[in-house]
C-alpha cells in the first residue's frame, strides 16, 4: 500500500508540474499575441512586469523596436526639415537679393537703372510660388478622416481606369485590372482610395510606362492586397527609401507629396502602402487592407 501511495504522489506531482507548465505556456502565448498586436499598431508603451527570463526577453525585443522606431522617426524628421529648408531658402533668397538690388538702384529722385516693373513681377511670382508651397504642406498635414463604405473592387477599378483613360491613351499606354479572385470587396473611403490609385497610374505614365496592371487578391489572413505595377523607368536605388518622404521628388515638375498623402490615407484605413519592387522588369506598389 505504501508503494502505491508513493506512486500516486509522484504521479500527482508530475501532473501538477505538467499542468503548471501548460498554464505558463498559455500565458506566454497570450503575451506574444499581445505584443504582436501592439507592434502591428505601433504601440510600444507596454512592459511585462514579472521578472522572469521570458518576460525580460519580450521587454528586450520591445526596446529594440522602440529604438528602431525612434531612429526612423528622427531620420524622417531630419529629411523633412532639410527639404523644407531647401525649398524655402531657394524661394526667399532671390526675393531678398532682388529687393535689395532694386532698393539700391533707386536714386533720390525715384529713378532706377533697373527695370522696376520686371523686378517686382519676379518678386510677385516667387512669393506666389512660396504661398503655393505652404498650401501644399497644409494639404499634406490635413488628410481628412475616411468615410468608409463597402466597395466592390471591380467597380472601383473600372472607374479609376476610365478616369485615367485620357492620359494613358495620350501616352500610348494601357491600364488593366487583373483580379486573382472574384467578388473582392474592401471597406474604405472610395474617394481617398481612388486618389491613391489615380496617383499611382499617373506616376507610372510619368515614368514612361507603356503597361500598367493592377492585381487584387486575398492574403493569408484574409486581408485584401492590391498591387499596382508598371513597366516604366525604375526608381533609382538611392531614391527607393525616400519616395514616401514629403516633398521628395525625382520629377522636374511635381510637389513630391502624392505618395506621402497616399501612405497617410492608407494608415487612416488601418492599412499599408509599400514599394515592394522597382527594377528593369517592373515597379510595384502594394496596398494592404486589413
Amino acid at each position: 500500500m505504501t508503494i502505491w501511495i508513493a506512486i500516486l504522489i509522484i504521479v500527482a506531482v508530475a501532473a501538477a508540474a505538467v499542468g503548471a507548465t501548460f498554464v505558463t505556456r498559455r500565458k506566454d502565448i497570450r503575451k506574444i499575441a499581445f505584443m504582436m498586436d501592439a507592434l502591428e499598431d505601433g504601440e510600444l508603451n507596454f512592459r511585462f512586469k514579472e521578472k522572469n527570463r521570458f518576460n525580460k526577453t519580450l521587454n528586450r525585443i520591445r526596446s529594440i523596436f522602440e529604438r528602431q522606431r525612434q531612429a526612423s522617426e528622427q531620420d524622417s524628421w531630419t529629411k523633412l526639415i532639410r527639404v523644407l529648408t531647401h525649398e524655402i531658402m531657394n524661394t526667399v533668397s532671390p526675393i531678398a537679393s532682388l529687393s535689395d538690388a532694386l532698393a539700391d538702384s533707386v536714386d533720390e529722385s525715384g529713378h532706377s537703372e533697373l527695370d522696376l516693373k520686371a523686378g517686382l513681377e519676379t518678386i510677385s511670382d516667387s512669393s506666389k510660388n512660396l504661398i503655393k508651397f505652404v498650401q501644399t504642406y497644409r494639404q499634406l498635414s490635413g488628410v481628412a478622416r475616411p468615410i468608409k463604405k463597402t466597395i466592390d473592387l471591380k467597380e472601383l477599378m473600372d472607374k479609376v481606369i476610365a478616369l485615367n483613360r485620357e492620359i494613358t491613351s495620350a501616352a500610348g499606354a494601357t491600364c488593366k485590372y487583373i483580379p486573382e479572385e472574384d467578388d473582392l470587396m474592401i471597406y474604405a473611403d472610395e474617394g481617398q482610395i481612388s486618389q491613391i490609385l489615380i496617383n499611382l497610374v499617373k506616376n507610372a505614365i510619368q515614368a514612361s510606362a507603356k503597361n500598367i496592371w493592377i492585381k487584387a487578391r486575398l492574403g493569408v489572413e484574409d486581408e485584401v492586397i492590391i498591387d499596382v505595377s508598371n513597366d516604366g523607368t525604375p526608381i533609382p536605388q538611392a531614391s527607393k527609401e525616400q519616395v514616401f518622404i514629403p516633398f521628395f521628388t525625382t520629377k522636374k515638375e511635381g510637389s513630391g507629396i502624392g505618395l506621402s498623402i497616399s501612405r497617410q490615407i492608407m494608415r487612416g484605413h488601418n492599412g499599408t502602402l509599400e514599394l515592394i519592387r522597382s527594377d528593369d522588369f517592373a515597379t510595384t506598389f502594394e496596398l494592404t487592407f486589413r
